[in-house]
């Protein structure tokens, strides 16, 4: 009973200085978070964190891979029980899920914070933790979205257009839910519910005008003031798509 005390011990004091290190590493960066003010907040000796990570480095990773990307996978499966509820998988219920991801979804408000300050500092400046990020997390998620929202594009053929009107789509979606004070301050409104689900709705209208055009309009060996008529323009995406399928 006593071996047990003390592994719930030493566990508990692994949980504390991995909860105190990614409140600090969120808030002021790593370089700028010693091990002392880590191990002070966590209410430990330095020997812990040598014990149970081995260093500063180690540690940091370690933030990114139980708390971080545990936390992606949530989002991950929030989208899809999200779609789940659409009456069908179309590009509409997949753009609304995915904001309702972000919006709506299973983050609270501290978890959203550090989740969004961790990964911008990564993005600015990446190290390591943003590989482990990006393969465990990121990639995963977005050939998922590509899938969903481009099912009939020769992903050879059109990749770099298709993830660029991808990830318009996602950075819409991650600023609503980032830049809240930014937001309420422009529109006057608190995110309460209604205004997240107006927010939902107004990303949903917004990004199917950019999502049923065809990738192709953006090709990248054209200029887009310069093209000379394209006598499919006006064909809906359905139909140019089984077209451009027919052809290929």
């Amino acid at each position: 009973m006593t071996q047990i005390s003390n592994n719930e011990k030493v566990e508990d004091t692994r949980e504390r200085i991995l909860d105190e290190a990614e409140i600090l590493f969120a808030g002021q960066g790593y370089h700028a978070v010693s091990v002392r003010e880590i191990t002070s907040a966590a209410q430990c000796n330095l020997a812990a964190v040598n014990y149970h990570f081995g260093n500063k480095h180690n540690l940091y990773l370690e933030v990114f891979r139980s708390r971080v990307i545990p936390r992606a996978e949530r989002l991950h499966r929030a989208f899809e029980a999200f779609l789940e509820e659409e009456p069908e998988t179309s590009t509409e219920a997949v753009v609304r899920s995915l904001a309702r991801t972000f919006l709506q979804g299973p983050l609270s408000d501290a978890e959203r914070e550090r989740h969004y300050s961790l990964i911008s500092r990564e993005l600015a400046l990446a190290t390591e933790a943003f590989e482990m990020l990006a393969q465990r997390a990121f990639q995963p998620f977005l050939q998922r979205l590509y899938r969903l929202l481009f099912p009939q594009l020769d992903p050879e053929r059109y990749k770099v257009e298709g993830k660029l009107q991808l990830l318009c789509l996602i950075a819409q979606v991650l600023y609503f839910n980032f830049a809240r004070a930014n937001v309420t301050r422009v529109t006057g409104c608190e995110y309460d519910e209604r205004f997240k689900a107006q927010i939902v709705e107004a990303i949903t209208r917004f990004s199917l005008h950019g999502l049923t055009s065809d990738p192709r309009d953006f090709d990248g060996n054209a200029s887009a003031l310069g093209r000379e008529a394209d006598p499919e323009r006006n064909v809906t995406r359905p139909e140019r798509l089984a077209s451009m399928s027919a052809k290929e």
